[in-house]
């Protein structure tokens, strides 16, 4: 995972556009220290490179930490580094938040995932484009982390095709007349559309690359997936809208290839924390 400098670099500035006050008032910025992060919640880890990189811009020196994906235990420490205290405090909270915020995600995507295998190991969870803007780096990485995979990130990637659209194509009778054409325009890249119980056999039978069912009962699902399968044996089949934790294995079940969620881009922060000492 590619997180580029400037982001970090950026974290830092949102937490320190230009002086650590408390640090500079007190007199103790040159003191050397140590600083160890824990965890209080049991966590799948994110953040621990990115944190790492942070620590080493400002000057610190990191001396061990474990690796994103690491399955922690509450009471587990996961990071250690040293350096003056001006440079510890400067790091403190804003690496804080990373593992606090993302190792959330990566823990709430592993259960998610867990869930989906148990019944159908070959049935992949899958992000939608809803993160918070600023924030597609790190939770990209955690939904990673975790074991799903982003289901775009954004519209240069899968033609992906909703209502909307059709209603400006000129409806879906000539969006199906149209097909051949349309995906002769995107010969290397798969062609999606969301769609319902009514619609999807025709769209498959018409020779889209996948359906999206969107909102669309477990039941109903597991009723419509061996029709799908029956017209065309590789079609890709997404189950969309309202999947999440409670529902994830049933949705798998019924035989879908993917689950898209949103469900993963929000999770409330876990317990971790920071211990200081002097060193001198």
């Amino acid at each position: 995972m590619y997180i580029p400098d400037s982001y970090l670099e950026q974290v830092i500035r949102d937490d320190v556009p230009s002086v650590d006050l408390t640090t500079h008032v007190l007199g103790i910025g040159e003191e050397p220290g140590a600083i160890e992060y824990f965890t209080r919640d049991d966590a799948v880890l994110c953040g621990t490179e990115e944190a790492a990189r942070i620590y080493a811009m400002l000057g610190c020196t990191v001396d061990d930490f474990k690796p994103s994906g690491t399955l922690l235990e509450a009471g587990d420490t996961f990071l250690h580094a040293h350096g003056n205290s001006g440079q510890l405090h400067m790091g403190w909270k804003c690496c804080l938040n990373i593992f606090e915020y993302y190792s959330a995600l990566s823990t709430k995507t592993k259960k998610m995932v867990d869930a989906a295998h148990r019944a159908n190991p070959r049935c992949e969870v899958l992000t939608t484009r809803k993160s918070m803007t600023g924030t597609k780096l790190f939770d990209t990485k955690a939904i990673l982390v975790g074991g799903a995979f982003p289901h775009r990130l954004g519209l240069s990637e899968t033609v992906l095709i909703f209502d909307h659209h059709l209603t400006f194509y000129g409806g879906l009778d000539k969006f199906i007349a149209d097909l051949p054409d349309i995906k002769a325009k995107v010969c290397e890249k798969k062609l999606f559309i969301e769609t319902g119980i009514e619609d999807a056999p025709r769209l498959v039978e018409a020779g889209v690359d996948g359906v999206q069912l969107d909102k669309v009962p477990v039941e109903d699902v597991a009723a419509l997936v061996p029709r799908l399968r029956a017209i065309n044996p590789r079609v890709t089949i997404i189950a969309a809208g309202g999947v999440n934790l409670t529902n994830a294995e049933a949705y798998a079940g019924t035989g879908v290839d993917g689950l898209a969620t949103t469900c993963l881009h929000f999770a409330k922060p876990l317990d971790m924390s920071v211990r200081m000492k002097r060193l001198s």
